[in-house]
């Protein structure tokens, strides 16, 4: 297969194939009083706003050597944000330095890429549970390209973007692209697992499960932060301030809250 994808095919006409990489990111807190849980919703609205998640996605957009045609974006009331991004194929011919080598992709400065009809968005979901304090961040983004260049070339770049406790990955490949010979190719470019186009520092600091499905050109994978350090989910307040009892009972609901969505299902509690 490796021999495959490191020949030069002849295509007839237009690559064809579309992949897309679906991007979720959760930021999970505890915010005491109701004044806190507000002032949290308050500062991710403001942090993840239109505007920054924009100029992300534009990054985004350099990165994979895009021309933006249109941005659509919005701030919602009373929370959360969208921006759509539709992109076009680079006009420059040199399509030698493209690579789909199972690899971390770059920060902004040293690709260039080319796309057609593709597209960028970003959604925001900002909540918080007004018995138990816990407070959380969703941000959902799709990366969507026809054509050579993948997707999670971006991957690393949106990761550092974020900085978030649990990521979620979703990379598939569609479609399939033919050759002058008539062959159909259903994808154009070796991968075992989304992992191998993760840097190592982003290894190091996540734990990771993969769940895919080869044959159909799926790949998910999963990432929950390794270490725990309570203050980093203090929103307005500092373990400092609370009573051993207090730092047992919310470092139990994070992690409770971590877990579940970790694994995307309800944990009972020990005394159900």
């Amino acid at each position: 297969m490796a021999n495959i994808f490191n020949k030069k095919i002849q295509l007839h006409g237009f690559n064809n194939l579309t992949k897309t990489l679906s991007f979720n990111i959760y930021d999970i807190c505890y915010a005491q009083t109701p004044r806190q849980r507000q002032e949290y919703i308050e500062y991710i609205d403001e942090e993840y706003n239109a505007e920054r998640l924009t100029n992300i996605l534009t990054e985004v957009t350099k990165i994979i050597g895009a021309n933006i045609l249109n941005i659509a974006r919005q701030d919602y009331d009373p929370q959360g944000a969208s921006v759509a991004i539709l992109i076009a194929e680079d006009k420059d011919d040199n399509i030698s330095v493209l690579s789909n080598a199972e690899a971390p992709g770059p920060l902004p400065e040293s690709l260039v890429g080319h796309l057609d009809k593709s597209h960028l968005t970003v959604h925001t979901y900002p909540e918080s549970h007004p018995d138990n304090g816990i407070s959380t961040f969703r941000a959902d983004i799709d990366v969507s390209t026809c054509g050579r260049i993948s997707p999670l070339r971006a991957l690393n770049y949106l990761i550092h973007s974020f900085e978030s406790d649990i990521v979620t990955m979703d990379y598939r490949v569609r479609g399939f692209t033919r050759s002058i010979d008539g062959g159909k190719h259903f994808i154009d470019h070796e991968i075992n697992s989304i992992q191998n186009f993760i840097a190592e520092d982003t290894k190091d600091r996540y734990h990771m499960i993969d769940v895919n499905i080869y044959q159909e050109n799926i790949f998910h994978t999963k990432m929950m932060l390794k270490n725990f350090d309570l203050d980093d989910y203090l929103f307005g307040g500092s373990s400092s301030d609370l009573s051993y009892g207090q730092q047992q009972e919310i470092t139990d609901q994070v992690r409770k809250e971590t877990l579940e969505i970790f694994y995307g299902k309800n944990i009972p509690d020990v005394d159900d």
